[in-house]
């Protein structure tokens, strides 16, 4: 039995790996055009509307939105040091976005890895790593981020190994999942006849198993990461002052909230669109890639 033979019985098996349908869904697609204009104004905004968190304008502080200065409109109103609140939200994009990308890559990666070799082999490697992740997750997230974050200091490098630190377990629990299932399927012990290596099995016929469930979590885990993210740095744990993050331009607005609540608000509204947007696209792909429900 060769490759042939493997890719032939996977074949076969094909109700028990998750596909999505082949037809629009819609709901997907609306739902991602919100998603997808943040995310573009995340890379180009910051091109085109110019952010020094250094610079201040007290004659035009706190204008409100709509408000004329010289010859250029302040959509979104200035804040209490002058600064507009349009482009410290653009900017604010792209550190919340950049922060919940690199922390799904690498406590993602971590996940994905741990979470193969416990399915895989399980015994005491399963044993140890599940322990760990039960450790873990006896402890509240938030409180978990707010003690690591606290130690290691406020800065965006900082905030990333935090989530990473307190997310790994999630994507290691779905993987182990999906792993303890398919690696007893015919097309797991005909690669094992043929005489493929472990490394073969977990990264040729395991892992594509695991797709689509990680899809899922994957975009489930970037809308918390997000809202962790803005937390800390409205808690002033997270970014520093000199980046626009969306919960430090909460945080520091609040205190204005009676005179100039587009301060607090006009960045909350944003989070909350993004967040919600991103929570429900993770719902319907996972509705979408359930076989049982699209049966």
């Amino acid at each position: 039995m060769n490759d042939v033979n493997v890719k032939t019985v996977i074949s076969n098996e094909s109700e028990f790996i998750p596909s999505f349908k082949k037809q629009i869904n819609w709901k997907i697609v609306l739902l991602s055009l919100p998603v997808l204009l943040f995310v573009l104004t995340a890379i180009f905004g910051p091109m085109i509307i110019d952010f020094n968190p250094v610079n201040t304008d007290t004659a035009n502080r706190v204008l409100p939105p709509g408000s004329k200065i010289g010859d250029e409109i302040s959509w979104l109103g200035t804040d209490q040091l002058g600064q507009d609140v349009l482009a410290q939200i653009i900017h604010g994009a792209r550190i919340s976005l950049s922060v919940a990308v690199a922390t799904v890559l690498i406590g993602g990666g971590i996940g994905v890895v741990l979470g193969l070799l416990s399915g895989y082999f399980g015994g005491w490697v399963d044993a140890v790593i599940m322990r760990i992740a039960d450790i873990q997750l006896s402890f509240p997230t938030i409180l978990l981020a707010i003690l690591i974050a606290g130690v290691l200091g406020p800065s965006v490098t900082n905030v990333i190994i935090t989530l990473s630190i307190t997310r790994w377990v999630t994507f290691a629990r779905v993987v182990r999942s999906a792993t303890l299932t398919a690696k007893n399927k015919d097309f797991v012990d005909s690669a094992r006849v043929v005489g493929a290596s472990h490394l073969r099995i977990l990264t040729k016929y395991i892992l594509p198993v695991c797709l689509s469930p990680l899809l899922v979590v994957v975009t489930v885990q970037i809308g918390l990461v997000i809202i962790s993210e803005a937390s800390l740095s409205f808690l002033g744990l997270g970014t520093p002052p000199d980046n626009a993050s969306w919960g430090l331009l909460i945080s520091l607005g609040r205190d204005y909230i009676s005179t100039a609540w587009w301060i607090s608000v006009m960045p909350g509204i944003a989070l909350a669109i993004l967040v919600v947007c991103v929570g429900f696209l993770g719902d319907t792909l996972r509705d979408e890639s359930d076989p049982y429900l699209n049966n």
